[in-house]
């Protein structure tokens, strides 16, 4: 299944689900300083997006050391993204990803940076990409840098999001961009079966 910069920008998009993770968020920051969360959120969305772009860069790299094929790494990512938009569709990311930091203690590395935006779905995501269409790597470095600013933002506001929307809608939109990765979790599983079988 090949991507354009559009596709593979909303594919990311989906896959960080900046709007699942505004729960996530609110409750790991909760205890910390209110002068100190733009700080701390930030800080670990760079950690994030380093480990996801070294994921990308070093990909065809992995894959030859690992001695994996792009067949294998597409059906693994479709199983992931499947789990991951079943978790969105019925429910309960929050406990993947519980923590206590009601000490104040700030958050380092886990779990905002890893796995909330850096999980497991994002890292076969970004590997996939780069592994499919290695010619195009900058498209796909273009498009994490732009999904990643754009879910910083979006967990930057997660206050003020929800106090806008609302419990209610935030959680229907999770739901609905479940639905939409489940469907593109599908296709990617039946793309590597028919890559597996076609020999290609």
């Amino acid at each position: 299944m090949d991507h354009t910069f559009f596709s593979a920008l909303i594919l990311l998009l989906l896959v960080l689900d900046p709007l699942g993770s505004l729960p996530i968020f609110i409750s790991v920051l909760r205890g910390i300083a209110p002068e100190r969360r733009t700080r701390v959120a930030l800080r670990e969305a760079v950690i994030a997006f380093g480990v996801l772009m070294a994921f990308m860069l070093g990909g065809q790299t992995f894959l030859q050391v690992m001695h994996l094929s792009e067949r294998s790494l597409e059906v693994a990512g479709g199983v992931i993204l499947l789990v991951i938009a079943m978790r969105m569709v019925f429910g309960g990311a929050a406990e993947m990803y519980a923590t206590d930091t009601t000490d104040g203690a700030e958050p380092m590395i886990f779990p905002l940076a890893i796995p909330l935006l850096a999980g497991p779905s994002a890292m076969a995501t970004v590997l996939l990409l780069a592994s499919r269409q290695p010619e195009r790597l900058w498209h796909w470095a273009g498009a994490l840098t732009v999904a990643m600013a754009a879910s910083t933002a979006v967990l930057l506001s997660a206050d003020r999001i929800r106090r806008l929307l609302g419990d209610a809608v935030v959680t229907a939109m999770e739901r609905l961009m479940g639905l939409v990765l489940t469907a593109i979790a599908i296709e990617m599983l039946l793309a590597g079966v028919k890559r597996y079988f076609s020999g290609d």
